[in-house]
């Protein structure tokens, strides 16, 4: 997903990408064993590390990924109440949603239209794996997925096991808005955020800030992936 074109006349055209900074539920946040000083070096040499061990070194890929691909996104639609992501995923009074990380704005949402919602975040302890499992199979007809699930390695594993009718949208600020890398699972939306002020996310970050504060400063897009 590197692209060339972010490097002309000499000068590096700067942009924006975030990612959730993923840590195991219970756990401060740890930096890596050893210093690495990244600054500099080419986004080639660090996009490997989508595939490491290391959470945190995913995070920093994830979001380098969405800096990289900022331009190919600036002209997406704008989904700012998920009203889209309502009608593709057919989320109306008496559907049945399931929710994989817990967006509080969102659930609110959905249970306003009156739709039935089961939740899964194991980070803050709500609800049950087992049973979550076999409501996305045999319940569940939406499934809203957090692009942490990239983070922590668990976004195949949930989707091979929805039933054969449920539509799924994968959510949040991390997700990477490349529709192509989606397309041999049954995804039908993404749902991420571009960077608006550069300036003001990064002094956001700097501050400590998290995803309520930092989404001032981006816009909401979607793009449909089947």
């Amino acid at each position: 997903m590197y692209r060339p074109g972010l490097h002309g006349c000499g000068r590096i055209r700067w942009r924006g990408g975030i990612a959730y900074t993923w840590t195991e539920s219970g756990q401060s946040f740890v930096g890596p064993d050893t210093y690495r000083n990244v600054e500099g070096e080419s986004a080639r040499s660090l996009l490997g590390d989508i595939r490491s061990e290391s959470p945190l070194k995913r995070s920093m890929a994830l979001a380098l990924i969405n800096a990289l691909n900022a331009d190919s996104v600036q002209d997406m639609s704008i989904d700012p109440d998920n009203t889209v992501m309502f009608r593709k995923l057919g989320i109306r009074k008496g559907a049945r949603v399931a929710m994989v990380g817990y967006f509080p704005p969102l659930a609110k949402r959905i249970e306003s239209v009156g739709a039935e919602l089961e939740i899964l975040d194991q980070g803050k302890k709500i609800g049950d794996k087992h049973r979550f499992y076999q409501k996305i199979d045999d319940w569940a007809e939406a499934l809203i997925l957090t692009a942490s699930s990239i983070l922590n390695n668990t976004t195949e594993s949930v989707i091979k096991a929805i039933g054969p009718s449920v539509k799924t949208a994968i959510v949040g600020p991390s997700t990477p808005m490349a529709p192509e890398a989606f397309h041999h699972l049954p995804v039908q939306l993404l749902a991420g955020s571009v960077i608006e002020d550069r300036e003001a996310v990064f002094r956001a970050i700097r501050h400590g800030a998290g995803t309520p504060v930092i989404g001032r400063f981006c816009r909401k897009i979607y793009t449909h992936v089947q």
